[in-house]
């Protein structure tokens, strides 16, 4: 109500309002009752400045200079909370320990924050309560339980912000944030097989890949990278190489073998992974492990002769069929097959099958001093794959 002191009550005087914003109130202009004439939002004006003007209805002038009033909107709470940056996301490593800080979410509140507790906002999680807690006045996310990405990669969180403080009444908003878990380097890697066996040629260059061996880790991206060695080859024959596209350890021939020499292998291969703080992790400085038996496949190699070459005498004039001198090979494979000798267009010697080389002519040594014979040895079995001859340089001599 506006009134003037100099109002006796004769109804003599006339009440005006004016400003901006007058036009949302109405006064009774004998008593001065001011009157709301609309819904008023605090939230989209808070306070309208106004005058007041008094008139005398007799003389149709101002009684007294205008005075400027103000009319405050007081507050209720008819706003509620808003997240406005909702759907929220955020990532942690995992296995982070309890009270780790994941996100802050902050909701908004139009009301008036000094009026009672309409804006107070009070935070409190409707799910995800087993691994993760919110601060009550900040809207801070913690970690409340350690998390195993291997197990679970990603929590849906729903937390809720009521007015009020929570007080019966209030109003409240609710968001959503989905945290992921990145990886760390908690796994190391797990051979598939604890043995493997694998077959390697004799007639195997070095190079040869003889086969591949595949650890899996749990972990993803670099954490999962690893490498292959062997942990003990007291052969030297054997080692193994990381395919870096597959994260394969391949087994290759570091030098020939020998089916004869020794028919199969024993070796052991180790896997770790390629990066490791093993002061943050010293478990993962231990390799896993596994067995590799290597066997070698024997190959049908060709008859060897005893000597490199040899040099025989013969004295002239001996009649055919004398004796030269006798060669002897042998098979290097496991199954000693027979030789079988001949000599390469040779019409003056003979050779059997013993290896016994003879003469079929009368020798002159005035006529022929040397002969350069090549012999060939080969096997009689069936399973013999070629020939390979051997060239031996055999002399005859004359004795005088």
């Amino acid at each position: 109500q506006l009134r003037s002191d100099l109002d006796n009550g004769n109804n003599s005087f006339q009440y005006k309002l004016l400003g901006t914003g007058a036009g949302r109130f109405s006064i009774d202009e004998t008593t001065g009752d001011i009157y709301a004439i609309q819904k008023l939002d605090r939230e989209e004006r808070s306070f309208y400045t106004l005058r007041a003007q008094v008139i005398d209805t007799s003389t149709g002038k101002a009684v007294e200079p205008e005075s400027e009033f103000v009319i405050r909107v007081s507050d209720v709470n008819d706003n509620e909370p808003k997240f406005l940056d909702g759907p929220y996301e955020a990532m942690v490593p995992e296995m982070s320990p309890e009270g780790t800080f994941v996100i802050q979410v902050t909701a908004t509140d139009a009301d008036d924050p000094a009026s009672g507790y309409n804006a107070r906002l009070l935070y409190s999680l409707t799910k995800g309560q087993a691994y993760f807690s919110v601060e009550p006045t900040t809207g801070v996310i913690r970690i409340s339980s350690e998390m195993d990405r291997e197990l679970q990669d990603e929590y849906l969180v729903i937390i809720q912000a009521k007015d009020m403080i929570g007080q019966p009444g209030a109003l409240s908003a609710s968001a959503s944030v989905l945290i992921k878990l990145s990886d760390i380097n908690d796994n190391k890697p797990i051979f598939k097989e604890s043995f493997y066996r694998f077959s390697v040629s004799e007639s195997s260059p070095p190079g040869t890949m003889i086969g591949t061996i595949l650890a899996y880790d749990d972990d993803i991206g670099e954490n999962a990278e690893m490498d292959y060695s062997l942990e003990e080859d007291d052969y030297q024959a054997f080692d193994i190489i990381t395919n870096n596209e597959t994260q394969e350890g391949m087994v290759i021939l570091k030098k020939k073998v020998d089916f004869e020499h020794q028919s199969h292998y024993g070796i052991r291969a180790q896997v770790r992974n390629r990066h490791v703080d093993e002061h943050l992790m010293p478990n993962h400085a231990d390799a896993s492990t596994t067995f590799i038996k290597v066997q070698v496949e024997d190959e049908d190699e060709p008859p060897v002769f005893l000597l490199p070459y040899y040099v025989f005498d013969i004295d002239e004039g001996r009649p055919p069929g004398s004796f030269v001198g006798t060669v002897s090979a042998v098979d290097p494979d496991q199954r000693k097959s027979p030789i079988r000798y001949s000599i390469s267009r040779s019409k003056v010697f003979h050779i059997n099958g013993n290896g016994t080389i003879s003469t079929s002519k009368l020798l002159d040594r005035e006529a022929n001093e040397w002969f350069n014979l090549s012999v060939t040895a080969t096997e009689t079995c069936k399973c013999s794959r070629y020939p390979i001859s051997l060239h031996v340089s055999s002399t005859i001599a004359e004795l005088i």
